[in-house]
């Protein structure tokens, strides 16, 4: 039996409910959606029953012990419930689940509820999120708090006053940021809504069971996924079931090695029985000593009855199957888009504070785009045609504006280099330095600048403000005892730095261990 494939659309990526609507609510689909697929990349009804079974209780007995979990099972109350499981898939975008826990119990313990966020300011929340990356999440967060709670002074009621939406459709629709995953999530696990999911986790074990070898970011494909999605979920289970399908896929269906003899699945994964098939093959072409073995000698595997020319989700025949990647032949990757290349200047301005400790200057950035919100050392765009003279001309020139105060150009330090990967720019920080002593050699000493969006700190203030990651990989290039030196940090690999030193660094450092051993056998004669 064909799963069903009704589903409720909202804008371009509506979640669903699994309700049943009327067929006229249904049909037709968009034209752009519409393809051509076997039935072979279905799930029987069969088959349905026994994952159902078998996933769920492998994640009774696999599941990982995770703090939103414990959350999600035990708060009688569905708004707590709600936000927490909310707070947790947001930060969870993109992010590795060892690096939420820390995140997620210190913004718990600080605001438990989405009444307590919607009363934190951006700065309050930005300083939270600040190393987490993708920073975008946490204001978003705080902005739906402030439709769904109770917030400011006078304790004004909310647009939704005070309740979280109770259906996928209303969460999508209502709060800011919330996808058609995101609220299939929160649905089925706070209000154990009957709604499938579909994340990179849940696309490759799909993928895999069903060998759709298609590029999953197509809307018909991805319509597709959902449709498997929701046909296959548990209606008792729901929030489970999800829970179950994207930890096999964390944990056992993993994008390499994955652990298929560990899987729960591995007789209704077509993508495992396929490689089974072809080892059974390769078996017995060794004993038998042929090349070709006949139909009847190889171990039955199912294939698509449309084949890859004619299917729109089996694997395209110019990509052939690659048999040395087994079932990591699913998904195929789908070709990215190059990431936008910006070189910035930034300045860290060191200068003595009124009780000796060194202060830095940092510029608040803008309340809307990237990074917004957070503060950084002083920067700006360079144009990529520059010469280093002109970039220092551009960086004084903001300098000047910013505080108030010439800076002589010999007086600017260039320090190296800093390049941070973003998910769409790869970014390249030129950096400079003002030394403490510059700024004592000022005809006019430095105040306070009244500019609302600057202020000086000293390095304890500026780590426990809201510093994207990149500004403290950069006051760590300036602490560094080598005069220059090139510093990478890839943000999305969550890689540490790469500290690259120069040539001529190494060579003042080899000349000084040659001298230290020159003078020891000197000592040595004179003795």
């Amino acid at each position: 039996m064909p799963p069903s494939r009704h589903k409720t659309r909202m804008g371009r990526s509506a979640s669903t409910s699994g309700r049943r609507k009327p067929p006229k609510e249904v049909f037709p689909k968009k034209k752009e959606h519409v393809l051509q697929s076997s039935l072979y990349h279905s799930f029987t009804s069969q088959e349905t029953e026994a994952i159902r079974e078998r996933l769920l209780a492998w994640y009774d007995k696999c599941k990982r012990d995770l703090p939103w979990r414990t959350t999600a099972s035990t708060e009688p109350d569905l708004d707590r419930k709600a936000y927490a499981v909310w707070v947790s898939e947001v930060m969870l975008q993109q992010t590795q689940v060892a690096t939420v826990i820390n995140y997620y119990n210190k913004w718990m313990k600080v605001w438990p509820t989405v009444e307590d966020l919607a009363r934190a300011s951006l700065e309050e929340v930005n300083e939270m999120w600040s190393g987490l990356g993708y920073y975008s999440r946490g204001r978003r967060l705080q902005e739906g708090a402030k439709k769904v709670g109770i917030h400011g002074d006078l304790q004004v009621v909310s647009e939704l006053g005070g309740s979280m939406p109770r259906s996928a459709d209303e969460l999508q629709k209502l709060l800011p940021g919330v996808g058609r995953y995101t609220a299939g999530a929160i649905a089925s696990i706070s209000y154990e809504q009957v709604t499938g999911v579909v994340d990179g986790n849940v696309i490759r074990v799909l993928s895999r069971m069903r060998c759709i070898g298609a590029d999953s970011s197509t809307p018909a494909v991805s319509d597709k996924l959902w449709d498997l999605a929701n046909a296959l979920v548990d209606p008792e289970r729901p929030g489970d079931f999800n829970q179950g399908m994207m930890e096999l896929g964390a944990t056992v269906c993993t994008p390499k090695k994955p652990l298929c003899t560990e899987c729960p699945l591995q007789g209704q994964c077509k993508a495992f029985l396929k490689v089974n098939a072809e080892k059974e093959h390769a078996v017995k072409t060794l004993i038998k000593k042929q090349a070709v073995l006949n139909a009847e000698d190889v171990g039955d595997i199912e294939e698509c009855d449309l084949g890859p020319g004619s299917c729109a989700l089996c694997v395209p025949s110019s990509d052939p199957w690659d048999s040395s990647l087994g079932v990591a032949n699913f998904p195929r990757k789908s070709a990215k888009k190059p990431s936008r290349v910006e070189q910035t200047a930034t300045c860290v301005w060191e200068k003595c504070g009124d009780r000796g400790e060194l202060e830095y200057l940092i510029v608040q950035r803008p309340s809307s785009g990237l990074l917004a919100g957070m503060w950084e050392f002083p920067s700006i765009l360079l144009h990529n045609d520059l010469t280093e003279k002109d970039q220092k001309h551009s960086l004084l020139k903001l300098l000047q504006d910013l505080s108030g105060h010439s800076v002589p150009l010999k007086k600017l330090q260039y320090k190296g280099e800093v390049v941070h990967i973003f998910s769409h720019i790869h970014q390249t920080y030129m950096v400079y330095f003002l030394s403490k002593s510059t700024t004592e050699n000022f005809s006019v000493k430095i105040e306070e600048t009244e500019h609302p969006q600057t202020r000086w700190v000293t390095k304890e203030q500026f780590l426990n403000s809201a510093i994207p990651t990149a500004m403290k990989k950069i006051m760590k290039l300036c602490e560094s005892p080598n005069s220059s030196c090139t510093a990478v940090n890839r943000s999305k690999k969550r890689k540490g730095d790469i500290v690259v030193q120069l040539p001529s660094a190494r060579i003042k450092s080899e000349m000084g261990k040659q001298q230290s051993i020159q003078s020891f056998f000197k000592l040595a004669t004179k003795k």
